[in-house]
């Protein structure tokens, strides 16, 4: 099979479109075939040997958290999966990904594929989706009515964060360059706020829940904890806030994690038309070392789905 895998840490040069061995699905584990993954920046770091501390690899290692496809083959012991059915997942940091034509992923990481949009499509939801759920709903609990400041709304996170939260029936402010207005607006946000006309440190107001997406410094960091409503909550995937702002504020962290359930849900509500899978390009899976260095000199818009 053909798949992208690098043998050394590096550059995007070190990223190579090559022949590999079709992996052999283990006990526990399913064999997909791949109809995309997607890019996501922590890709990128992992690559460069940013997170070698965190997610060690092995090479010569396939990246690629994300993937839709289909099921090719069960490994022993999986009873809950058939051959043909159409699934995603997000795979744990660290393991080979889905860059490849073929990726094994734990059985218990797969949800059904949504039917609603196109399988390679829906590779755009596992990682940015499970991170706004689990910012959302399991670490600041968001509830019907709350006030909640999305910064950092235009990335891919961004974007299913707004959705999520309007649905939740929040009522949501959200951060954007003036170019991802529209989109994000189109997401349901009620108050759109230029972070290039308005930084963090002027936004007026205060809010039940701030959920931080953006890399910011320690002033722009402790100006967003200071727009915290008393009792409310602080989280970020990106800079820690302080561990004790007083106010009873809560401050943390969100570390995404596989988790099919909350998947599935994601899924459900793609075809119920309530959460839309926001794709900005397709392209092959051959051009992926291209993708990072778009990444890199921020001049990849939106979500890119990879192909093989």
């Amino acid at each position: 099979m053909k798949a992208v895998r690098y043998h050394d840490y590096g550059g995007s040069e070190v990223l190579n479109h090559e022949e590999a061995a079709r992996p052999v699905p283990g006990a526990g584990q399913v064999l997909v075939r791949v109809a995309g993954t997607s890019f996501n920046p922590i890709d990128a770091a992992i690559r460069g040997g940013a997170m070698r501390e965190v997610f060690p690899v092995e090479f010569p290692h396939v990246p690629g958290l994300d993937v839709a496809g289909t099921v090719a083959e069960l490994g022993p012991g999986v009873t809950n999966r058939a051959v043909g059915d159409a699934v995603i997942a997000f795979l744990p940091p660290g393991t080979d990904g889905a860059a490849a034509e073929y990726a094994l992923v734990p059985a218990e990481a797969l949800a059904d594929a949504p039917r609603t949009v196109d399988l390679a499509d829906a590779a755009a939801l596992p990682a940015v989706g499970l991170t706004a759920w689990q910012s959302l709903f399991e670490l600041a609990e968001v509830q019907a009515g709350q006030r909640v400041l999305i910064n950092g709304a235009g990335g891919g996170v961004g974007g299913y964060a707004v959705q999520l939260a309007k649905g939740a029936g929040a009522v949501v402010t959200a951060t954007v360059s003036e170019r991802g207005a529209d989109r994000v607006r189109g997401f349901g946000a009620d108050e759109i706020i230029d972070y290039r006309a308005t930084p963090v440190t002027k936004i007026a107001g205060s809010f039940d829940v701030v959920v931080n997406l953006a890399p910011t410094s320690p002033e722009d960091t402790a100006a967003l904890v200071d727009l915290v409503a008393d009792g409310g909550v602080f989280v970020s995937s990106t800079t820690p806030g302080p561990e004790h702002p007083g106010r009873e504020v809560r401050v943390t962290h969100v570390y995404v994690r596989p988790e099919a359930e909350q998947l599935a849900r994601l899924a459900e509500q793609v075809d119920a038309g309530k959460l839309r899978i926001d794709v900005a390009q397709r392209r092959p899976l051959a051009d992926l070392a291209a993708v990072h260095d778009e990444a890199a000199s921020g001049t990849l818009a939106g979500k890119t789905v990879l192909i093989p």
